[in-house]
């Protein structure tokens, strides 16, 4: 398939492509595909869902480069002495970053507090009543949207800078990437709106009422900026030359910690990002509605893709090396 005709496939799709509003694949540093379809520009920002939670794992490592978090195994609960800790709750006191970073955080409750959340004044002091619980630290996988939104409030308090000021800093302004706001608004109305809305975004990230980002999901990217993410992360750390996150970051990022059940097509899971096969040195952060950073360590490429909300789509990997790789690589 060449360009014109991945184009057309695209274009014309009825099934799961028909959401694709950008494709961009970096190759040795260079871009050798980029489209975009219904509507988008090239680098128009679009909400690229829980492709966020990647980029959060990336301004961890950074704020542990700078030393302001000084181990993984810190315990979360540190890092907010005003936070009153309900009666009873004694789990919370062993969670550290590794378990939100690898999603082996305990949870209250079996399914994630939403609207408890979502309409609070504090998203991230609201997520923190939703952490630990009766059965202890078990190990065990669960993924959790909502606990994300605790990293963001460790990385406010270690680094003493807000999120969006410390990612705008330290990643995207270095990496070319547009300098982002917050979005500024969450009323239920204004968050149905930014999911379900198919038009272009501006360079912002969602948030909550006290201005932090909400970590799991809400950051609006484009398809070039996905894939200068992923060519930062297949250059173990660098860009044009500087030095954006540690390559020994990089390397524990990627590295699998745990292996995934069906929902999730058995990949493997590093910390915020997946390994979607065990014998192959190819990863991804993947947000729903097929959002996804993929990097192919083995031809050197990184490919962003962005989508509007279309329900049940997850995982584009196998899309990108079908359809996409053989028109950025001929």
């Amino acid at each position: 398939m060449n360009k014109e005709e991945l184009h057309r496939y695209i274009y014309e799709s009825k099934g799961n492509e028909s959401n694709i509003c950008q494709i961009c694949a970096i190759k040795d540093g260079e871009i050798v595909y980029e489209d975009s379809w219904r509507g988008f520009k090239t680098a128009d920002p679009v909400n690229v869902n829980s492709v966020t939670k990647g980029i959060m794992a990336i301004l961890t490592g950074i704020a542990v480069d700078k030393g302001a978090i000084e181990s993984l195994d810190e315990k979360v609960i540190n890092f907010f002495p005003d936070y009153q800790v309900k009666r009873g709750e004694k789990t919370i006191y062993d969670v550290t970053i590794r378990h939100l970073l690898t999603m082996t955080a305990p949870y209250k409750g079996k399914s994630e507090p939403w609207k408890k959340v979502c309409t609070s004044d504090d998203w991230t002091k609201a997520a923190l009543d939703f952490l630990g619980g009766r059965n202890g630290i078990t190990g065990e996988f669960r993924y959790a949207t909502l606990g994300i939104q605790i990293l963001a409030g460790v990385i406010e308090r270690a680094t003493k800078e807000r999120c969006i000021d410390f990612a705008n800093r330290n990643l995207f302004i270095p990496l070319r990437i547009p300098e982002h706001t917050i979005h500024g608004a969450s009323s239920k109305e204004d968050q149905f709106d930014f999911f379900m809305n198919k038009g272009p975004r501006k360079n912002e990230w969602y948030s909550d009422p006290q201005g932090a980002v909400t970590a799991g999901w809400g950051l609006c990217a484009s398809g070039r900026d996905l894939a200068r993410i992923g060519d930062m992360v297949l250059n173990k750390g660098m860009f044009a030359k500087t030095r954006i996150v540690s390559e020994d970051w990089i390397t524990q990022m990627l590295t699998p910690y745990l292996k995934l059940g069906e929902r999730f097509g058995f990949m493997e899971y590093g910390y915020l990002w997946y390994k979607p096969y065990e014998d192959r040195e190819v990863y991804a952060a993947i947000g729903d509605s097929g959002n996804i950073i993929y990097v192919n360590k083995e031809m050197n490429i990184s490919v962003g893709v962005t989508g509007t909300f279309k329900p049940r789509i997850f995982d584009r990997v196998e899309f990108i090396e079908k359809k996409v790789l053989c028109c950025s690589t001929c």
